[in-house]
């Protein structure tokens, strides 16, 4: 499976390509960073991160897209410019009809890291080791897409099993419902 990971943002925006293999066998394809300028306009800069990411579905043919997911109370307009950005990348994989996941940070972090608390060095250093990169990616935005991308590897499996079992848990209780609701028509058909 390829995932293409996006660690949004307008200022610098992370990307990354990463083939996993069997097990967890995982191999970097690409690394790079979007930036655009503080003062160019909302929408310019919006349309430079799509512009970069629509190529880069072009080039790399991902099965899957991976964004981080963002939440803040602190800065507010870094989370909308950051929220923003992340639902440009949304379009462009529906557009291509590729399936979406979001995770945050902090599954990102304990993915790699084995702790959710992990700073960003602790992540790079980790996903340099995990990649078998000659150097850490830079900036950190950069490393936290190819970390992104190999967390959706390693999660993907364990995601797509438990809503496997969600699934046939909602189907075997929708079954037992039909036959109780059968079991009390047959009840009411006999007692009248």
């Amino acid at each position: 499976m390829r995932v293409f990971a996006v660690d949004p943002g307008l200022t610098r925006c992370g990307l990354g390509v990463v083939d996993g293999g069997t097990g967890r066998s995982v191999t970097a394809i690409a690394v790079g960073v979007v930036r655009t300028p503080a003062e160019d306009d909302l929408s310019r800069r919006l349309l430079a991160v799509s512009d970069e990411v629509e190529r880069w579905l072009d080039r790399h043919s991902p099965d899957v897209v991976a964004i981080e997911r963002m939440f803040s109370q602190h800065n507010v307009s870094t989370v909308m410019g950051t929220a923003q950005a992340a639902g440009v990348v949304a379009l462009a994989a529906a557009k291509r009809g590729l399936p979406v996941a979001f995770h945050t940070p902090s599954e990102v972090k304990a993915a790699i890291t084995g702790s959710g608390r992990a700073d960003k060095a602790q992540v790079g250093m980790m996903i340099t080791k995990v990649l078998r990169l000659a150097e850490m990616p830079k900036p950190a935005d950069a490393a936290d897409a190819l970390a992104l991308a190999v967390c959706h590897l390693w999660r993907a499996p364990v995601l797509d099993r438990l809503a496997q079992a969600e699934a046939r848990a909602k189907e075997l209780t929708a079954r037992h419902r039909a036959k109780l609701m059968a079991a009390k028509q047959q009840q009411k058909r006999g007692g009248a």
